[in-house]
């Protein structure tokens, strides 16, 4: 999760929400990494869960990632909680809970919804309050940035 946190931060310092995630191979190994790039390349799914999933599928050569765990400092949002069940991902596990958007469990639960295709184990939580404080700096300070007072 602290490497997670790590890109989250890249994401923030080019003026994007901070949320960062991996994505872990079955052996361990970090097949895939990703942070939100919505303003930095004019992606509406630029999302970090999404460009993780991306880099995973391309290294291991498969859309089906099967086995494979995502961490991701915020829950996600309904469209990755949707590009999870598509994967086949395991297990998310994620920081910060999203009470405005989660999709993990908070607001909806799409990973683990019985109707889906697949479901996907979420362990929540983790590091929750070092994965919030991320995303709180970054809205304290763009909030800062638009008072009139400066």
């Amino acid at each position: 999760m602290r490497r997670a946190i790590g890109l989250a931060e890249r994401a923030g310092a080019a003026g994007d929400v901070p949320v960062g995630a991996l994505v872990v191979a079955p052996s361990g190994e970090v097949v895939g990494e990703g942070w939100n790039v919505r303003e930095a390349e004019g992606d509406p799914t630029g999302h970090a869960e999404v460009v993780a999933l991306r880099a995973a599928a391309t290294r291991l050569g498969s859309w089906r990632l099967e086995g494979c765990t995502l961490v991701v400092t915020m829950e996600p949002c309904p469209m990755c909680a949707g590009a999870v069940v598509l994967s086949r991902v395991a297990r998310v596990v994620l920081g910060a809970w999203d009470p405005k958007l989660g999709a993990c469990g908070s607001v909806w639960d799409v990973v683990r919804d019985r109707r889906a295709t697949h479901r996907a184990e979420v362990v929540g939580g983790v590091l929750e309050d070092e994965c919030g404080e991320v995303v709180r700096r970054f809205f304290d300070a763009h909030r800062a940035d638009a008072r009139p007072d400066g």
